[in-house]
């Protein structure tokens, strides 16, 4: 099954397959309805001292990377919310969702890189 990312503000498509956000706060002026989102996983994104000191600043990018993949790792309910990922991935197309403007300097680029070193 694939893996895909996609911001909150792109169209819902029935390609995405299921979809799940990944931020800790609700993205601004997006409703839910129009959202269609599977699931929220709150736990999966950084934590909020992690993500106010990165603040999508691309000098931090390598530190941040290295800090949230631990956070993967060693949060308890950061893995429990890993391990529902990849078992909807056992099942189906699963795209994260998520807010922030860079698609390349931002916490679900690391997030899609861990979960696929850890279908493997």
């Amino acid at each position: 099954m694939n893996l895909k990312m996609k911001r909150i503000y792109e169209a819902p498509k029935k390609t995405d397959g299921f979809r799940i956000l990944v931020d800790r706060l609700w993205p601004r002026g997006v409703k839910k309805e129009t959202a269609r989102l599977d699931a929220w996983l709150k736990d999966s994104a950084p934590s909020p001292d992690l993500r106010k000191w990165f603040d999508h600043d691309p000098e931090k990018f390598a530190a941040f990377k290295e800090r949230y993949e631990e956070e993967l790792v060693m949060n308890p309910p950061t893995a429990s919310a890993i391990a529902e990922i990849l078992k909807q991935l056992e099942a189906m197309d699963v795209t994260l969702v998520y807010a922030a403007r860079d698609p390349e300097i931002n916490h679900v680029v690391v997030l899609r890189d861990f979960l696929e070193k850890q279908r493997k």
